[in-house]
């Protein structure tokens, strides 16, 4: 089999550095109360992997991923503090699966999220389509999560929030609910449609 040769600075285009990732872009709107943001976010997600441009995707995952075009899987790091971490959400066509890389964290599931499990160091849950899930950092440090997204496009397409998400986000300050449906979010996850 003929193999690919890349050179240095190619290969170097394909390496992401810890200490040199930064936060979304997407978290830092100032116009939106830190309460809010942690509903839908983890409090820093650090884009490690995103996907590559010509895919078409409008994924904020993709903002400072560097490296891109990994066979259209999506990894980012999120840093959660104690207690923190998204609520109840789900992803249409992609399975979200979680690697516990610092720390401890609860996932649960469910459109009510009824169904939990503790994840200890380097534990992982690949949760499918379809499935409402939270995870939260039950340590007493920082935690870090490797989020790997694959088997379809990551964008806002295909994640949805409970409804209960949108009482959060809105208990955090009159009108914040709508900043979030202006960049396309919806809160519409396990009713019927």
């Amino acid at each position: 089999m003929k193999t690919v040769r890349i050179d240095d600075s190619t290969m170097a285009r394909r390496v992401a550095r810890y200490r040199e990732l930064e936060p979304l872009p997407v978290q830092m709107n100032p116009r939106i109360p830190q309460a809010a943001r942690d509903v839908v976010y983890a409090r820093k997600l650090l884009s490690v992997i995103g996907l590559d441009a010509a895919a078409g995707s409008d994924s904020p995952i993709n903002a400072n991923a560097p490296i891109t075009g990994a066979g259209g899987i999506t990894i980012t790091y999120a840093v959660c503090p104690p207690g923190q971490g998204p609520s109840l959400h789900s992803h249409l066509a992609t399975y979200e699966t979680f690697t516990v890389m610092q720390g401890r964290f609860e996932v649960t599931w469910n459109d009510n999220g009824e169904n939990r499990i503790e994840l200890d160091l380097f534990d992982t849950i690949s949760v499918p389509p379809g499935v409402c899930r939270a995870f939260r950092n039950i340590g007493s440090g920082d935690g870090v999560l490797q989020v790997i997204i694959s088997g379809g496009v990551h964008d806002r397409r295909d994640i949805d929030f409970a409804e209960a998400s949108a009482r959060q986000i809105e208990a955090a300050g009159p009108g914040m609910l709508d900043e979030f449906k202006k960049v396309g979010f919806t809160f519409t996850a396990g009713e019927d449609r």
